[in-house]
């Protein structure tokens, strides 16, 4: 879930990939919406047998509580697309090094992970000393925090620790890795793309499911995407290819829901696999917007990155509150729900302005 500094490259002299912004926020929101249940946890741990039909506006977002974490998926094709769009070309010719690639992304991830890992070490401790467990995420040794301080908690194992979220970074950030490996020192190939897509498919359907595994199919299946758009642009059919892609779009996610597909499990990946780049695919088109929505968008998307790696201290900080008051938390309350949501978005945009940002321009003047 790891993202650029903002979608901010041309897909058209003039134009911004603004499609990709919209999306990345909306996938932000499914991840939200989807431990939006954390609150229920009971001493720390989520009951068994809970039930999300009583959260508020469940009959209008039901897909984000229900398969919101399916945002990640997104996430990392998103990642992909935008890695091939900016970065493939100038990696293979050797015009971003190394050093320049690993300080553009420390720069962008690093910051913010690292005070939000600390923030979570302090509250889970308070919220240990209260209850004798930790909050949702129990396993809190002190291997696994050092191992987060280097973005690799989960390059080995899928448990969930600290600011548990992190997790599809540190996965992605051995996407990553390859990607620059691959591109510098193998071939650009599109081939390799397929290659990639085609084996971790091939391991999924031998029974070998590992996050790696997924980032990496979705990553360089977004990758597909992007280059599929620029060697689409100059083709004399593209209008005719864009209509056609677009119908596309519309009309599967309405035969999903006809036919109740989406409630079949073995079909869940093949879809997002299949429809995610396709959807990049569409919306990375040049589309004009007045200048006040184009601030708007490019705002919102800049507050995913923090949305993701907030939300769960901003949760950690309500359940201590409530603990604190010996109150339960009105879960169903759409009151509580929009407070949450408020908070948390109004916390990612200045963690943007007043952290983010200038923790990149600061460690890119320094290195750069």
């Amino acid at each position: 879930m790891a993202q650029t500094n903002t979608v901010a490259t041309s897909a058209l002299p003039g134009n911004k990939l603004l499609g990709l912004e919209v999306l990345r926020f909306l996938a932000a929101l499914a991840v939200l919406f989807y431990h939006y249940r954390h609150f229920a946890a009971i001493d720390g741990e989520l009951p068994s047998n809970l039930q999300t039909e009583d959260f508020p506006f469940h009959k209008l977002f039901w897909p984000f509580y229900d398969d919101g974490l399916r945002g990640v998926w997104v996430f990392w094709c998103i990642s992909g697309f935008i890695f091939f769009w900016k970065y493939r070309e100038q990696i293979s010719k050797g015009a971003v090094d190394s050093k320049s690639f690993f300080v553009l992304r420390f720069s962008r991830l690093y910051p913010l992970h690292l005070v939000t890992l600390l923030a979570v070490a302090a509250l889970q401790a308070i919220f240990f000393y209260l209850h004798g467990q930790y909050f949702i995420y129990l396993h809190n040794e002190l291997w696994r925090f050092i191992l987060q301080i280097f973005f690799a908690s989960n390059w080995g194992q899928d448990t969930q620790s600290f600011d548990g979220p992190i997790w599809s970074i540190s996965v992605e950030v051995l996407a990553y890795l390859i990607f620059f490996l691959t591109l510098r020192f193998v071939s650009k190939s599109v081939l390799v793309n397929v290659f990639v897509v085609a084996t971790c498919i091939g391991l999924r359907a031998h029974l070998y499911q590992n996050q790696i595994v997924d980032c990496l199919a979705f990553f360089y299946v977004g990758g597909l995407a992007a280059l599929a758009r620029k060697w689409v642009e100059g083709l004399y059919l593209r209008k005719a290819i864009h209509l056609v892609s677009w119908m596309a779009a519309c009309i599967i996610p309405v035969v999903m829901m006809t036919l109740k597909l989406y409630q079949m499990q073995r079909t869940t990946f093949p879809f997002f696999i299949l429809y995610t780049p396709g959807l990049l695919f569409c919306i990375s088109g040049s589309y004009n917007f007045r200048l006040p929505v184009q601030r708007f968008i490019e705002a919102a998307g800049n507050m995913t990155y923090a949305s993701y790696l907030l939300h769960f201290p901003i949760q950690l900080m309500i359940a201590l509150l409530f603990s604190i008051a010996q109150r339960s938390m009105p879960l169903g309350d759409t009151v509580f729900f929009a407070l949450f949501f408020g908070a948390t978005l109004v916390a990612s945009r200045v963690c943007y302005r007043y952290l983010e940002l200038p923790a990149q321009i600061t460690i890119r003047q320094r290195f750069l």
